[in-house]
């Protein structure tokens, strides 16, 4: 039988980015928009994302070969592709430039009208949705023209199902963001509405923090992936990288 399972997969949040500076001051400054110039998928890492997902790069680098990432998915957006260009530029992987991959699949959650927005800005612009949050919870809650979390997990349904039939025994690194590293963790360990949420308040994915995944043969008929490490951010903490753990720009309603 052919293994539908990688048989490693990390799956790693992107470095810090201009936005996650945005959301700070805009937080900070008791504001209702979050200012990052221009389109979600276009803002960049901040210079302390760089230093941040080279550290990473250097983290599997210093892995045997026969261990590093051997395919790569990303996320299109901006910041998610500098990581991983960074990632690859200290020998991080050792992917051919056809298995370094971009998927619309792994983009950021969408916001829709409250794209932007601090929670100070929902509250006092648009106080319906506030409250259908408050009466649906996160999971569940679609602001008009956005994602919830169930959409984003549908369409990570079908990313998984190509990961399993094109990189099945292979060594799989996707770089992403916050909500898809969550729902990804929600997909791959079968969890319910409850053991994701009760995750998520435990605090926020790490910038380059790494969650590992290796196959295990004996788990049910098939087998499947076993978590090894969450927001592991050790790789940072080694080289005195700070680590930072901001949600991003959009975040607000997150």
């Amino acid at each position: 039988m052919t293994q539908g399972w990688p048989e490693r997969l990390w799956v790693v949040r992107h470095g810090e980015s201009a936005g996650n500076l945005a959301r700070r001051a805009a937080m900070a400054a008791g504001g209702t928009h979050i200012e990052t110039g221009g389109r979600d998928a276009d803002v960049p890492l901040s210079p302390l994302g760089e230093r941040q997902s080279r550290a990473l790069g250097r983290w599997f680098a210093a892995l045997p070969e026969a261990e590093r990432p051997e395919v790569v998915l990303t996320s299109p957006y901006r910041r998610a592709r500098q990581t991983v260009a960074l990632i690859q530029a200290e020998g991080g992987v050792v992917a051919a430039p056809c298995d370094i991959l971009q998927d619309e699949r792994l983009r950021e959650k969408e916001f829709g009208i409250l794209d932007r927005l601090t929670r100070h800005g929902i509250a006092q612009h648009h106080p319906d949705q506030a409250e259908f949050r408050r009466l649906l919870g996160k999971f569940y809650h679609r602001p008009p023209g956005g994602e919830s979390w169930c959409d984003v997990i549908l369409r990570l349904r079908s990313a998984l199902d190509t990961v399993s039939l094109r990189h099945g025994g292979a060594r799989v690194l996707i770089v992403a963001h916050q909500v898809v590293v969550l729902c990804l963790r929600y997909l791959i360990e079968n969890l319910d509405e409850a053991g994701i949420m009760a995750i998520d308040r435990e605090g926020d994915v790490a910038n380059c923090g790494v969650s590992e995944y290796a196959f295990d043969p004996s788990r049910g008929r098939d087998g499947a992936p076993v978590l090894l490490r969450w927001n592991f951010v050790a790789p940072l903490e080694a080289e005195g990288t700070p680590v930072t753990a901001e949600p991003d720009a959009q975040a607000g309603a997150r």
